[in-house]
């Protein structure tokens, strides 16, 4: 999961940085409505930490710039002004939260995860596809109800194609959001593919029915079974309606 965090005071832009990262978000930075404009232009984001009292700029017309260019991102406002002008105009504009400084670490977090539930799973705390559940708040991976370990970077990936079934993703597109800003500029993508060879096998070894494949001269695209999600449990070796989504187990 990727954030942008538009701060202009150095020490606490670090902090958030620090700790976002320590969570293990890719987390990018801007320091001035600028770069925060080239960011947003260039790059797609889960979610946008928006300081709206930056030195050559309000964050506000950041806002509108989201808007008009259609961007998904979640938005939460942080900001020394706490005025209810200040966080009814934001609001209007399309931010989902507002945080007025100071703020503690751990609200941040929470808010963030927050916003991102209600934009990407409906306010669900899980990802679903096929027989594959996926826990972001823990960063836990169940195959029919059994939990398969990933390392950081397939967890990641599988993330993000999980957050858009059946869609085609690009090879550079799937390493900005999973590598980072500017690692779409790569020579090559010799890195995504030795991680997608090992997060396909562990899928394929855990006995998962959604399959990524590869779509020649483009990129990848999840796919999921027919009828999802109708699957079974890791004790129930038929197709029926499995006991881990809260149906009758196959096999009582």
């Amino acid at each position: 999961m990727k954030i942008l965090i538009v701060e202009d005071e150095p020490s606490l832009r670090e902090i958030m940085v620090q700790t976002l990262r320590r969570e293990q978000y890719v987390v990018e930075q801007a320091s001035d409505y600028a770069s925060a404009l080239e960011k947003i232009a260039g790059y797609d984001y889960d979610c946008i930490l928006l300081d709206i009292m930056l030195p050559d700029g309000s964050g506000l017309r950041i806002l509108e710039e989201l808007r008009r260019q259609r961007k998904p991102a979640g938005v939460i406002i942080i900001s020394a002004r706490d005025s209810l002008d200040d966080k009814v105009e934001g609001l209007e504009l399309g931010a989902d939260d507002y945080l007025p400084k100071p703020f503690h670490l751990a609200e941040l977090s929470a808010r963030i995860r927050s916003v991102v539930r209600r934009h990407q799973r409906d306010g669900q705390q899980s990802l679903d596809v096929g027989n594959v559940r996926l826990y972001p708040d823990s960063r836990r991976v169940e195959v029919a109800g059994c939990e398969v370990e990933l390392l950081r970077k397939e967890y990641d990936i599988l993330y993000y194609f999980m957050s858009r079934p059946n869609h085609m993703v690009d090879k550079a597109t799937l390493a900005e959001a999973v590598w980072g800003d500017h690692i779409d500029q790569a020579d090559n993508f010799d890195f995504v593919y030795a991680q997608m060879k090992n997060l396909r096998r562990r899928l394929h070894d855990a006995q998962a029915d959604i399959e990524i494949r590869a779509v020649y001269g483009f990129g990848y695209k999840l796919v999921a079974p027919w009828g999802w999600p109708i699957a079974s449990c890791c004790t129930c070796p038929g197709p029926s309606r499995c006991c881990w989504r809260g149906g009758p187990c196959c096999s009582t």
